[in-house]
């Protein structure tokens, strides 16, 4: 009977505490189902960001914010955080528009042409992106972060086939772009020389100046004009590029397939790989910081080649960043950077990629972008032609990509979109909305060099046809 009767209680309290267990895991599942209920605001609860945001209205009206670094920092997280979780909350927009990205790049642009944030802030946040080089830094340590992280063997044979894109992208847009021009009345040279040569130069200062100046040179005609008119064809474009970003980044969503992750470019990488070269790495404070350290390194070599030992090839100016892509991957591909500096260059890219996006988009709406200016140019013409020029892009640069062994979806955001643009920070705001930031470099690469290769198409088609 004592047997029986402690067999009785054991069993009583293993059933006491199995009942008191059960609780405690569900109270705990109710806490952990509140707090992912809270609203939360770039990671801070709904209350925080009400606090920050009060400041920060205050500061801007009374415009007692500094205007400096901190400040500059303080104004582009709040627009970014405000538009950018806005924009990831409204249905239609974030699934197909581009979400936050998009419309904290939109959202600032349109402050600064309504005039609704006071002249000194743009102006300071201005300086912010480009005097004080936030977007250089930006792109910088993206280029070293993603490069290094990539395999010796898939980084060969990428780049080996990534002109061929680039090219073909162009071709593409030549292509569509006459047909557009014909249905529009407008003959094809015209349509070569003013519309597809200023939207695939790589962006502004590298494409629609040099062409404007090698217009005047060949033609004798005025730069001026010929700019005037470059840019607002250039500007239609970019904003078509972001969009059609968003749009593929969409489709890659559906349709599995045709892409990788957002950081791969290569179809079946997994032939190239050998699986015994990955070493687990252990990655501290101080590899992070010495990733910092090599992106300064690579960005000071690209400027050093760029301004004094071989500033241009064959009479084309190669780009810092362009320099920049190319040291990087030498370095990468002989094997002589130690794999925790690669891991901790990788590591600071993911955290500046993750956390800086919507400042960084936000900064190019208010010191990029001149919505007037895009305003005063929209004709049904020049929309039209514009958006049949990108379309041919990414056309041109899915199917060549696809024939040298590329993801399509990611070919057509780099090398066709990417050329598409105003540049760097056109650039980022079609990777921005694409999410694909981790193909900054071959951006890059679509940017600077196929920018250079249309300079050298310009010059001949200008002799011979202007």
């Amino acid at each position: 009977m004592c047997k029986a009767s402690k067999k009785i209680k054991s069993g009583v309290q293993m059933m006491s505490e199995a009942k008191v267990e059960s609780k405690a895991a569900v109270g705990t599942k109710i806490v952990e189902e509140k707090s992912k209920s809270k609203v939360k605001m770039f990671g801070m609860p709904l209350y925080m960001y009400g606090i920050f945001a009060v400041i920060m209205v205050a500061g801007l009206l009374t415009e007692t914010i500094s205007t400096d670094l901190a400040g500059g920092f303080a104004i582009l997280y709040f627009l970014g955080i405000t538009f950018g979780e806005i924009g990831d909350r409204i249905p239609i927009w974030k699934e197909y528009i581009g979400g936050g990205a998009i419309l904290a790049f939109l959202g600032a642009a349109y402050l600064v042409y309504a005039g609704i944030l006071p002249e000194t802030y743009v102006e300071s946040t201005s300086d912010f992106m480009a005097g004080t080089g936030f977007l250089t830094l930006f792109i910088t340590v993206l280029i070293t972060g993603s490069i290094l992280s990539v395999n010796r063997k898939l980084l060969i044979r990428s780049f080996a086939g990534y002109i061929p894109a680039v090219l073909g992208g162009l071709l593409g847009a030549a292509i569509l772009g006459s047909v557009a021009g014909l249905l529009m009345g407008i003959p094809f040279t015209e349509v070569i020389m003013l519309y597809v040569l200023p939207i695939m130069g790589g962006g502004n200062g590298g494409g629609a100046i040099p062409l404007s100046e090698i217009w005047h040179q060949v033609t004798g005609e005025s730069q001026d004009g010929y700019y005037s008119f470059a840019i607002a064809i250039l500007t239609i474009a970019n904003i078509v590029a972001i969009f059609a970003g968003a749009l593929l980044n969409k489709l890659g969503e559906s349709q599995k397939g045709l892409t990788g992750n957002g950081s791969d470019l290569i179809r079946n990488e997994k032939a190239f790989i050998d699986t015994k070269e990955k070493k687990e790495v252990k990655i501290t404070h101080r590899e992070i910081a010495a990733g910092l350290v090599l992106a300064a390194m690579f960005y000071a070599l690209g400027r050093l080649f760029s301004g004094f030992i071989l500033p241009s090839i064959g009479g084309v100016v190669i780009h810092q960043y362009a320099y920049m892509v190319i040291f990087v991957a030498i370095f990468n591909a002989i094997g002589i950077i130690p794999d925790e500096l690669k891991g901790g260059a990788k590591r600071l890219q993911t955290f500046f990629s993750g956390q800086f996006i919507w400042v960084i988009m936000a900064g190019v709406g208010i010191a990029y972008t001149d919505l007037g200016e895009l305003f005063a140019a929209i004709t049904l013409g020049n929309v039209f032609i514009a958006t049949i020029i990108v379309l041919g892009a990414i056309a041109g640069s899915a199917i060549v990509g696809y024939l040298v062994g590329f993801f399509p979806i990611d070919s057509a955001v780099t090398a066709g979109l990417c050329m598409s643009n105003r540049g760097g920070s056109g650039d980022l705001a079609v990777l921005g909305a694409a999410k694909r930031m981790e193909l900054i470099s071959y951006g890059q690469i679509a940017s600077r060099l196929g920018g250079g290769m249309v300079l050298v198409i310009a010059s001949i088609f200008f002799s011979i046809f202007a």
